[in-house]
């Protein structure tokens, strides 16, 4: 079996082609608009993995209105390559968007949730899920996963990925900025976790089409988090930082423990010790 992997980033695809080893078919960013060239890759492959982000690469701004139409543009020959395929499970690996009727306590994302993009570069991830779960059937399943946080160290070297990493080097400095007041919660889920669901997924395909948000289902506040932080080093805690590009709040881990029997392995401790490691 051979999984296709599209639009691949410096954090979570190399972890992907990692556990795929021969298994892996990468799919370079400027053969997606060749139709002859992304057919040809993907006539051995049961599955496409598609990293659903802005291109790291593009000069526009998250808020920029071009930048939807730039994702759509970006998505378009993955959908419609997808739909020259005879058969094959298109998995679609995004982020977690801001659900306006969230409060504190409640989970972040379950089954009567409904999202809510927070800016136009999540409008253009949320463009591609729907017309990807619109046009899914038995013979191309499709899976969209949204994940929460997620932390560790890039296989491609330091610095690590996420705000824990993030922290461990400000502390370096003497202080930590924290985003927004610190009384919101943040789920966190450790790549390896990650990369285990979506293994699973992929020996597993849904019968038509799934959504699945992927988290520890246990929630910390910012202001909790610093006071490790704060335990740790003595860094000072700056509050009411920018909080523009964070996602708050906890995801219903029920959902994964009932589709894969999935329990998340690492811990926030853990990651919080990985993090000072690395730094």
């Amino acid at each position: 079996m051979k999984v296709a992997i599209t639009a691949s980033d410096t954090f979570v695809a190399p972890y992907i082609v990692e556990m795929l080893g021969n298994a892996a078919v990468i799919i370079p960013d400027e053969a997606i608009k060749d139709q002859l060239t992304i057919d040809a890759l993907l006539t051995p492959c049961s599955a496409l993995i598609h990293i659903n982000s802005r291109p790291a690469e593009s000069s526009l701004e998250r808020n920029d209105r071009q930048t939807k139409l730039e994702m759509m543009n970006a998505a378009r020959p993955i959908l419609d390559a997808v739909d020259r395929h005879g058969s094959i499970h298109l998995i679609i690996v995004g982020t977690l968007r801001v659900h306006p009727q969230w409060e504190p306590g409640e989970p972040f994302y379950g089954l009567d949730s409904t999202l809510a993009p927070r800016d136009t570069a999540a409008e253009g991830q949320l463009w591609m899920e729907e017309n990807a779960l619109d046009r899914a059937h038995s013979e191309k399943p499709v899976s969209v996963i949204r994940a929460s946080n997620v932390q560790g160290v890039p296989l491609t070297g330091p610095p690590g990925n996420g705000i824990l990493h993030r922290w461990a080097r400000e502390c370096q400095i003497g202080w930590i900025n924290v985003p927004g007041d610190g009384s919101n919660p943040k789920d966190f889920i450790h790549i390896e976790d990650l990369i285990q669901v979506i293994g699973g997924i992929i020996e597993n395909p849904p019968l038509t089409r799934e959504e699945i948000a992927v988290g520890s289902g246990k929630g910390i506040s910012m202001q909790d988090l610093a006071n490790i932080y704060n335990s740790k080093t003595g860094c000072e805690i700056e509050l009411n930082q920018n909080d523009d590009d964070e996602v708050f709040g906890l995801v219903d881990a029920w959902v994964l423990e009932e589709r894969l029997g999935f329990r998340p392995r690492i811990s926030l401790d853990e990651m919080i010790e990985e993090a000072f490691e690395v730094t």
